[in-house]
């Protein structure tokens, strides 16, 4: 608990807190600096929380848009995260608030179905509690406010956090517990349905499954995962906020996705995940140059994701970086996701020092991430700041973070 508070007053290299989108239930820049999700609480409602839960964020070392394929990833939870302050109540009603905006609560009744609707932040609370309520959990109605302080749109999860975190609260009021598998599952499907994004199973995973000092390696087939550990004395995660998102990231993602599954069909297979990096130079012509260039990052993306988890075993950290700057050339030349904040940023990170770089998330604007020496992290952060601001005259956001666990309950009744 004391390590998640001291984080919400911001980065390790920036102390401000960061800034977010408008359609979020996220704090604003500035209003949410000094006070905690129960100072939150008691503040919107009145009264004391009596329960609160906590789900990380999560970035992605190595592995990106191989999930939807039946693929490799390997990602890991950050100290970043949501917080969820709640209270339950006699009735069904259930009350949410945005710590930080100034909206009047979401209201949603428990004996009634539970649909889709504004603001958009809370179709994935809704879409966890239809779910739950699907599942035959008997859920109270409770009063909550949503604290965060994980940028929205930044490629760290912060949806997944949200919906994880609500699939936590409703095992504290229902008095059950779900199978983590089902539990991850179910968040997934709440995106699917009530957001409108068909993502893979990482995300949700990745939130649920984390664990402090280690790495998860995840078949998206199989569902199954490895916890791979990471010595925290050796090196670090930085993660670097480019602090923007192009237009042309609205559609992509779907764009991606059905290439993949047209190259797939080309090749006489379900998903990518079946067919090998030879398969596919080898079918080049019949694939055209764009379904080529597709299938061909996510299978060499995959090859790269299981040598990066035995050049991690082996402690091989310039290994394991080079794979990172392979995985950012393939996303930027193949797959075509990468920007010009990005490309620098990458670039930047690997002449102030960092093992390798590459992008994380969706594209097109968000974040990269990095394997630095933990002894140099805060002084390569500092240098990716100073060239970013010189170069595109804005601020980046900067934070180092370690592998950290997954859902917490942080406070919880005695009863």
């Amino acid at each position: 608990m004391t390590r998640y508070l001291q984080c919400l007053t911001g980065s390790l290299l920036d102390k401000s807190p960061p800034v977010f989108n408008s359609d979020c239930p996220f704090p604003s820049s500035m209003s949410l600096q000094h006070k905690s999700p129960l100072k939150c609480f008691s503040d919107l409602t009145g009264a004391a929380a009596t329960r609160m839960v906590f789900a990380p964020g999560r970035v992605n070392l190595i592995g990106e848009h191989t999930d939807y394929n039946d693929g490799f990833v390997l990602p890991l939870a950050i100290d970043l995260g949501v917080a969820i302050a709640a209270r339950k109540r006699e009735d069904s009603l259930v009350r949410l608030w945005s710590a930080g905006r100034s909206d009047l609560p979401v209201e949603l009744d428990l004996t009634q179905p539970i649909l889709p609707g504004a603001p958009g932040w809370s179709n994935y609370v809704r879409g966890v509690l239809a779910g739950l309520l699907h599942a035959g959990t008997i859920l109270p109605g409770f009063d909550a406010v949503i604290y965060a302080n994980l940028p929205a749109g930044g490629g760290l999860s912060s949806s997944a956090a949200l919906e994880v975190a609500t699939a936590t609260l409703g095992e504290i009021l229902s008095g059950t517990t779900l199978d983590p598998v089902q539990k991850a599952l179910l968040c997934q499907q709440a995106e699917h349905e009530f957001a409108g994004t068909p993502c893979g199973i990482m995300d949700q995973f990745a939130v649920t499954f984390g664990k402090a000092g280690h790495l998860l390696l995840l078949d998206c087939q199989s569902q199954q995962f490895e916890l791979v550990p990471m010595p925290q004395r050796d090196v670090s995660v930085l993660v670097i906020n480019s602090m923007v998102k192009h237009d042309l990231s609205e559609g992509e993602y779907g764009k991606r996705r059905a290439d993949c599954q047209a190259a797939a069909a080309v090749l006489g297979v379900t998903t990518l995940r079946a067919v090998t990096t030879e398969q596919v130079v080898a079918a080049q012509v019949q694939l055209g140059d764009h379904l080529f260039r597709r299938a061909h990052h996510v299978t060499t993306e995959n090859e790269r994701t299981l040598a990066a988890v035995a050049a991690l075993k082996a402690g091989q950290w310039q290994t394991l970086g080079e794979l990172m700057n392979a995985s950012h050339e393939s996303l930027r030349k193949d797959y075509e996701v990468s920007c010009e904040e990005l490309d620098f940023i990458a670039n930047a990170a690997r002449e102030a020092g960092a093992y390798g770089c590459r992008m994380t998330g969706g594209g097109f604007g968000g974040c990269c991430v990095a394997l630095v020496p933990t002894a140099q992290a805060e002084l390569i952060g500092q240098k990716i700041q100073r060239a970013y601001q010189t170069k595109f005259g804005r601020d980046s956001r900067v934070f180092v973070t370690q592998p950290s666990d997954g859902p917490q309950i942080i406070l919880q009744p005695s009863e």
